[in-house]
C-alpha cells in the first residue's frame, strides 16, 4: 500500500523550494482564504536548528542575494577540506551505536545541521535524529529522522560539487531578476513543487508531479488563462503509441475499465473491433470521460498556452504526492491541493469565489472559467538555492542540466519513497 502517513506529507510540504513548514501542533494555517495544512515536527531541537517555512519566493532578489552569500560559505567549506564520506550509516536510527554515528554527527556539524556542541558521541540520540531530519528537509527527502541510503548518498555528494551546483544556479536565479508580476506561479521542476506568489510573498504551496526523465517538463514562461472543470481528456497521439496500444495488447479491458472511448470520424467503436497488434489503433481518437475517480486530469485542467502542448491539472492518483520521487508525468504538471490553487488563480475573476469553484466541481459537468487577468507562470529548473534565513536547499539534477555531475540520490523507487509500483494509468502531457 502506498505510504500516506502524515510524515510523508510533512516531507512534501517541508521540502518546498523554500524549506520546511512551520513548527507546532498540527494545524491549518489560514492565509486569507487559502488554508495550508501544517504538521508538527516530532523531535526535540532548538528552534534555531529547525527548518522553518519560508515565505520568500524562490524567484526573488532575496533568494539571489542569499544564494550568493551561500556560495561564499561553501567556498570556505571547500577550502577547509569539505566533509568526510559517510559509510555504513544507511540503517542508523535512534538507539544505534558505533563509529558510523560519530561520522554522521561530524557530517551534520560541517553544514550546520547539528550544533557543534553536540560532540562526537557514538550514540544516535534525539539530537542526531533532529539533525538528520533537518538535512533531509534541505534535500527533498522524507523527514524520518532516521538514516536511509538516499540520505547517506546525499551526505556524500562532495562539497566542491555542491559549490559548483550553487554557482550554476545563481546564474539561473539572476535570469529572473526582472519584474515577474504582482501575482505569479512558480513550478520548480527538480523540487517537484509549485508555489503561488502575490505581492512578493508565497501564498500557497503545492507538491507536484512533473515530467519523467525521458519525457521532461519544459523550462518556459507562460500564463494561466483558463480553468476547465470536469474535463474530458483526448489522449495525445504520442501517448497512444507509447502507452495505450501496448496496454491494450496486455489487457483488452483496459480502455473500458478506464472509461476511454474510441472514436472514428466522431462515431464510437468497440475496442474488440480493433486489431491492437497492427497500426490500426493509431488511426482513431481516444477520449476519456470526465470523472474525478478515473480521469487522468482529475477534476480540473489549467490551460497555460505554450508550444509544448503541456498544461497543469489535478490527478486521480493522488498517492504520488506522498513520494520523494515525483518525476512521473509525460511533461505536464500535476498539482496537489488543486482546489486551493485554482481558487487563488480565479481570485480576481468576478463571480469566481471558493463557493463558485466548489459548485462547478460538484456539478460534474464541463465548465470553463476564463481568468480575467491571466497569471504569469514560470516553469523553472533550480537545483540549489538559499533562503534569506541562511538555509541552503539542494535537489537532484534529475534532467542532468547542471553540467557538474551531481550524483543522483533518489530514484524510482527509493527506500524512502513508496515501494509499490505506480498504477497503470495514462498521464496527460505531450499533446500533439
Amino acid at each position: 500500500m502506498r505510504k500516506t502517513a502524515h510524515n510523508r506529507f510533512t516531507t512534501l510540504l517541508s521540502v518546498a523550494t523554500f524549506g520546511a513548514l512551520g513548527i507546532g501542533a498540527a494545524q491549518a494555517r489560514d492565509q486569507g482564504n487559502y488554508a495550508q495544512a501544517e504538521w508538527a515536527q516530532d523531535y526535540a531541537s532548538p528552534v534555531g536548528m529547525q527548518v522553518q517555512r519560508e515565505t520568500t519566493p524562490i524567484l526573488s532578489p532575496q533568494t539571489v542575494a542569499a544564494t550568493e552569500q551561500m556560495v561564499e560559505r561553501y567556498k570556505d567549506i571547500v577550502n577547509r577540506g569539505g566533509w568526510r564520506q559517510v559509510s555504513g550509516a544507511e540503517h542508523l536510527r535512534i538507539g544505534s551505536r558505533g563509529p558510523a554515528v560519530a561520522a554522521v554527527r561530524q557530517r551534520l556539524i560541517v553544514t550546520g545541521d547539528l550544533d557543534s556542541a553536540a560532540g562526537s558521541s557514538g550514540v544516535y540520540d534525539s539530537y542526531v535524529a533532529a539533525g538528520v531530519k533537518r538535512f533531509q528537509a534541505r534535500h527533498g527527502l522524507s523527514q524520518t529522522g532516521a538514516m536511509s541510503l538516499a540520505t547517506q548518498q546525499a551526505m556524500n555528494v562532495p562539497a566542491d560539487v555542491r559549490l559548483r551546483q550553487l554557482e550554476t544556479n545563481v546564474v539561473r536565479l539572476r535570469s529572473y531578476s526582472g519584474d515577474l508580476g504582482r501575482r505569479f506561479v512558480i513550478t520548480n521542476i527538480p523540487a517537484a513543487l509549485v508555489e503561488t506568489v502575490e505581492n512578493g510573498q508565497v501564498v500557497t504551496l503545492h507538491a507536484a508531479g512533473v515530467g519523467k526523465i525521458d519525457r521532461q517538463s519544459p523550462i518556459m514562461n507562460t500564463k494561466a488563462t483558463q480553468i476547465n472543470f470536469n474535463p474530458t481528456w483526448t489522449v495525445p497521439a504520442s501517448i497512444v503509441k507509447k502507452d495505450l496500444i501496448p496496454k491494450m495488447q496486455k489487457d483488452p479491458n483496459y480502455l473500458t475499465d478506464n472509461r476511454i472511448r474510441i472514436l472514428s470520424n466522431g462515431q464510437e467503436i468497440s475496442p474488440k473491433s480493433v486489431n491492437w497488434f497492427s497500426d490500426e489503433g493509431t488511426r482513431y481518437t481516444y477520449r476519456q470521460d470526465s470523472g474525478a475517480d478515473f480521469n487522468s486530469m482529475g477534476i480540473v485542467r489549467i490551460n497555460i498556452p505554450n508550444p509544448y502542448g503541456v498544461f497543469m491539472h489535478d490527478t486521480n492518483t493522488k498517492g504520488v504526492f506522498g513520494d520523494d520521487f515525483r518525476f512521473i508525468s509525460s511533461g505536464c504538471v500535476r498539482v496537489q491541493n488543486v482546489r486551493e490553487y485554482i481558487t487563488w488563480l480565479l481570485k480576481e475573476t468576478p463571480g469566481w469565489d471558493r463557493a463558485k469553484v466548489e459548485e462547478a466541481i460538484e456539478s460534474g459537468k464541463r465548465v470553463d472559467a476564463n481568468i480575467a487577468q491571466p497569471v504569469p507562470v514560470y516553469w523553472t529548473y533550480i537545483t540549489a538555492w538559499s533562503t534569506p534565513d541562511g538555509i541552503v536547499q539542494f535537489r537532484d539534477d534529475i534532467y542532468k542540466r547542471d553540467g557538474v555531475n551531481v550524483p543522483s540520490t533518489i530514484g524510482a523507487p527509493t527506500p524512502v519513497a513508496s515501494a509499490e509500483p505506480m498504477p497503470q494509468t495514462f498521464e496527460p502531457g505531450d499533446e500533439e
